[in-house]
């Protein structure tokens, strides 16, 4: 059997501000994020196997990426803990926003980093991590590929 993979794509919407940083985005913004999941197996040979002839079940991967990624992401504002944006976050918290604080920079590089982690732990042990890509704006976008790390 040939090694093939698959595409799962999601879209979520999510602030953020950067600490320190010296443009704009040191300021509460937001983006559309679009992700990609990109995993890479051996379809199931198995001809009595309810998922015969798949890699990966599309509702499967969408369950693990809804779950670690899009339902924690999704309309929530994400600030590095480990600076000054902790009082802003705990005020709009007290406010009724959703708030996630993190442990890096929410740059798309830092997060895409954080997607592959949390994916990559609940695929199942015949499934890869091939590749992510985080789109943060139409011209804009972070790459992981599990090939360079």
């Amino acid at each position: 059997m040939s090694t093939i993979r698959i595409t799962k794509l999601f879209s979520f919407e999510t602030g953020h501000a950067l600490y320190g940083y010296d443009g704009k985005c040191k300021n509460v913004h937001g983006h559309s994020y679009k992700l990609s999941v990109t995993v890479i197996g051996i379809p199931i040979a198995d001809t009595n196997h309810v998922k015969h002839g798949m890699v990966i079940d599309f509702g499967d991967l969408k369950k693990i990426v809804k779950e670690e990624i899009v339902d924690i992401f999704d309309h929530a504002t994400v600030f590095n803990k480990n600076t000054p944006h902790v009082e802003l976050a705990k005020e709009l918290e007290d406010r009724g926003h959703k708030i996630l604080l993190v442990n890096y920079q929410p740059t798309s590089e830092m997060m895409i980093q954080d997607f592959a982690h949390k994916i990559k732990a609940r695929l199942p042990k015949d499934i890869n991590l091939h590749s992510l890509k985080l789109q943060e704006t139409d011209s804009s976008y972070a790459e992981w590929f599990a090939s360079d790390n």
